[in-house]
């Protein structure tokens, strides 16, 4: 099923593994629009996306915002929701409720939100793509909230797989990804931390955020895959 003349949205999608979905859509054909949470950011990436391209400023964790932004969007055929803002490891011993309930808000509950948005302008026919994380099925210490969020993510694309149909939901969980959602390391401990994942996985290499748009892409295209996590993770799980 080809993207042509489709309308694509993507929540998340001013920078990383969301602007890369956004640049590959644009590629595919399609038209795409994208959402974050700074308005400068999304201008700069609707720039360099091109006239295909359009963009909003939206605070995915504002229920009325996320109303309104779709109801601008009008009739479109899929949704990607990559908004995760920065990760870093947290180990139990600097565990917080209110740190715990910042990280799932993000990644997990306004994810559902704008699934929850989105249904009445979103095509019959059409996908959602949610992320995940490859925590959920290789964690380590630090990475109990990563690991629980992707584990609740995967679950819950499976319930609204069954719930939505047609609509097909899929869920992307990616390995460790050379992007800026490590922002909040220092550059020193990002490329050491690249280094020592990227020879510990079978291919030897960390994720570029490329390599992980295309299994959204996959996602919307194949028509008869819903309810599936697609994992991008370079055989990590495996060793």
């Amino acid at each position: 099923m080809s993207l042509s003349g489709s309308t694509v949205v993507v929540l998340g999608g001013s920078s990383g593994i969301g602007f890369a979905v956004a640049r590959a859509v644009v590629a595919a054909g399609a038209r795409v629009v994208i959402a974050s949470s700074s308005a400068a950011r999304v201008e700069a990436a609707v720039a360099q996306l091109g006239p295909t391209a359009g963009g909003h400023a939206v605070d995915a964790s504002d229920s009325v915002a996320l109303d309104t932004f779709f109801a601008a969007v009008g009739p479109f055929d899929h949704l990607v929701y990559t908004a995760a803002g920065t990760l870093t490891p947290v180990p139990l011993t600097d565990y917080t409720a209110e740190a715990a309930r910042d990280f799932f808000s993000l990644r997990l509950v306004s994810g559902l939100d704008a699934v929850r948005a989105a249904l009445p302008t979103l095509a019959p026919s059409g996908s959602i793509t949610l992320t995940s994380g490859s925590a959920a099925h290789r964690s380590g210490a630090g990475w109990v909230l990563g690991a629980a969020a992707s584990g609740a993510m995967i679950s819950a694309t499976r319930s609204l797989a069954v719930e939505l149909a047609p609509i097909r939901v899929n869920v992307v969980a990616p390995g460790v990804v050379r992007s800026p959602l490590w922002a909040g390391l220092s550059a020193a401990e990002q490329e050491a931390m690249y280094a020592g994942v990227g020879a510990s996985v079978p291919l030897g290499r960390v994720a570029e955020v490329d390599d992980v748009a295309k299994a959204y892409l996959y996602a919307m295209e194949q028509h008869y895959a819903t309810g599936s996590e697609i994992l991008v993770d370079g055989g990590s799980i495996l060793v």
